[in-house]
């Protein structure tokens, strides 16, 4: 999975010297497990990335959030947010082998990366000495990844969960924004089935947002992604139960079930949660 992906509360700037314990009080964490589970089956950025590749769409630096906004960012739930969604440009940036903007992108994730004290975890000078050749491309991915997860991890085992999970919602969100923008000048079905296969995506990651909406701050981000959530409840989703096949590894045989979903959507539909996820991106970004 790219990144994924991290916590804080009340109504204070959260930048204070406050203890992390006391402004969480009264915040349940969720289990890691859970999260791992939900993060796991959302769509990394890279592979949302590769599927627009695929489809030989090109490249579109418009589709990515400006890092000017990034000196805006005053609150840690809102950095964090950010660097969910610079993580998920990185992605579509590396999908696409452009070097010289990966490097402005991963001086924007230090940044922020460094204002929620994670900083240490991003290995920004190998980055930066892999963006400068292409030929590099993968170690650059596996490495961003690493520092993501590791960053993480640390912010879970301090109690930070909740901004963890705005990092997510941060690179769901832009990763979806990016699909929906191609989408309105490619039908390609794949493109359409990704979109409204996030209807159950989007319902695990409401779990995750949740869990954290007696934050009066983080219970603005809950509205905003609620709305959103709003137009993917009109979509459809059935399962087709496939026939199993049974392969070897390892020299044992495993049984997979091969059932697959089938997306429902209308052109309606998908204008309703093109706009939504428009107005909800532009309203968190400029935060």
């Amino acid at each position: 999975m790219y990144v994924i992906y991290i916590n804080s509360s009340l109504n204070i700037k959260d930048n204070l010297n406050v203890p992390y314990e006391e402004i969480n009080k009264g915040v349940v964490d969720v289990e890691e497990e859970a999260v791992k589970s939900i993060t796991e089956n959302i769509s990394s950025p890279v592979e949302i990335a590769a599927l627009i590749k695929s489809l030989g769409v090109p490249f579109n630096k418009g589709f990515l959030a400006p890092t000017e906004y990034a000196d805006n960012y005053s609150t840690n739930y809102a950095q964090a947010f950010a660097l969910g969604v610079f993580s998920a440009d990185l992605g579509y940036l590396n999908m696409y082998n452009k070097t010289g903007s990966v490097i402005d992108y991963l001086s924007t994730i230090k940044k922020l990366a460094d204002a929620i004290n994670v900083g240490q975890y991003f290995d920004f000078a190998t980055l930066k000495r892999l963006a400068a050749n292409s030929a590099n491309i993968d170690s650059l991915k596996y490495i961003s990844v690493h520092s993501f997860n590791q960053m993480d991890q640390s912010l879970r085992q301090r109690k930070r969960g909740n901004l963890s999970s705005l990092i997510i919602a941060g690179a769901w969100l832009e990763g979806i924004y990016i699909t929906v923008q191609v989408a309105k000048n490619n039908t390609d079905s794949r493109l359409t089935d990704k979109i409204g296969e996030q209807k159950i995506i989007l319902a695990d990651l409401m779990t995750l947002l949740i869990s954290y909406a007696k934050d009066p701050i983080f219970r603005n981000y809950v509205s905003e992604f609620n709305q959103i959530k709003s137009k993917f409840d009109m979509v459809q989703i059935t399962f087709e139960q496939g026939e199993p096949i049974t392969i070897e590894e390892n020299g044992m045989l495993t049984v997979i079930q091969k059932d697959k979903s089938i997306v429902h959507v209308t052109t309606e539909q998908l204008n309703d949660i093109s706009k939504t996820i428009e107005a909800v991106r532009e309203r968190l970004i400029r935060k």
